[in-house]
């Protein structure tokens, strides 16, 4: 997609069932899931196991002349015990990340919307045995909250679990010994077009992106959705939002944005077209028209259920 004066890329590494969807959504009523299987199914829940459908992506941003990364995934190789999907990972995603046009020297800026297992593994990679930046050139902007948290203080003072320690230390803590690591706080700049935002509750320190440039507008939340049912019903968390009713006021607040401004709402973690718009519905919010990325621009892996179909209305 071009969006004003930045390109937009999508970067793939899978789109597959993920985990029971009562679980991951535990207030999300089942009925909500049965009522709305005509568009939930195939790209964002299996009806036969009640499974959510995620995807794991990155987006990519071309933007002022340089190459902006908006999350990195898993990573290989990395001890993730009791995270199977995650645990000695081995995938593609330089060779994605190749195909969409992107050697690791080009990217200028690695945004980690927060720091959780599926959004900073392409931080660093193995060189011998040492985990060092997987983007020797790249500034990492990664939030204050989040890495306090996650790194040695533990600010936060719960939530924390050994994993959670691993993670930190082989995806974060070799871009600080880097020198690369920007911690920042509430509200970043990036470029005329790009700007940072806290937006707390899924971790302390989550933030979404906004991208402002000629009259397209856009907002990649990361994890404050990881469903459209969440769209539908914004009062309900995935089990992972670690203060939810703080979750809630900040997905309720990027939702009314995103609507009043005809804003563009690009998840972490949504499959099929991936963007969509939100609409006002009441005191609520619906489905507007996705937004799909051109498909010759796109770079997949291990994609389930991507029909390529342009904007394709699905209000409920």
């Amino acid at each position: 997609m071009v969006l004003g004066d930045v390109e937009v890329v999508r970067v793939v590494e899978w789109h597959r069932p993920f985990a029971p969807a009562s679980g991951m959504f535990p207030t999300v009523a089942a009925e909500v899931w049965q009522d709305n299987a005509d568009w939930l199914a195939p790209d964002h829940w299996e009806p036969d196991s009640g499974r959510a459908v995620l995807a794991l992506q990155t987006w990519v941003l071309r933007s002022g002349g340089r190459t902006v990364l908006v999350d990195t995934g898993v990573g290989n190789g990395r001890e993730r015990p009791g995270m199977p999907p995650f645990h000695r990972c081995q995938g593609d995603f330089l060779g994605l990340l190749a195909r969409a046009g992107v050697r690791p020297q080009d990217v200028d800026i690695v945004v980690n919307t927060h720091l959780h297992v599926d959004h900073v593994g392409w931080n660093t990679v193995d060189a011998d045995g040492e985990w060092v930046p997987t983007f020797p050139h790249a500034e990492y902007l990664i939030p204050a909250a989040d890495d306090f948290h996650y790194g040695p203080d533990n600010a936060y003072g719960q939530g924390r679990q050994e994993v959670d320690r691993l993670i930190y230390e082989d995806s974060v803590a070799p871009v600080h010994r880097a020198g690369q690591a920007v911690l920042w706080d509430g509200f970043h700049r990036i470029d005329e077009h790009l700007t940072l935002e806290s937006a707390p509750g899924h971790t302390p320190g989550s933030s979404v992106l906004r991208l402002t440039s000629g009259s397209d507008r856009a907002v990649f939340v990361g994890d404050l959705l990881h469903s459209p049912v969440q769209i539908l019903q914004p009062c309900c968390n995935s089990s992972a939002c670690l203060d939810p009713e703080q979750a809630v006021t900040s997905r309720r607040g990027i939702l009314a944005r995103a609507a009043d401004e005809r804003e563009l709402l690009v998840p972490a973690h949504f499959g099929g077209p991936g963007a969509l718009e939100v609409r006002r519905d009441g005191a609520g919010f619906a489905l507007g028209p996705w937004a799909a990325a051109d498909p010759a621009r796109s770079a997949e892996g291990g994609s389930a259920a991507e029909d390529g179909s342009g904007a394709e209305d699905a209000s409920r």
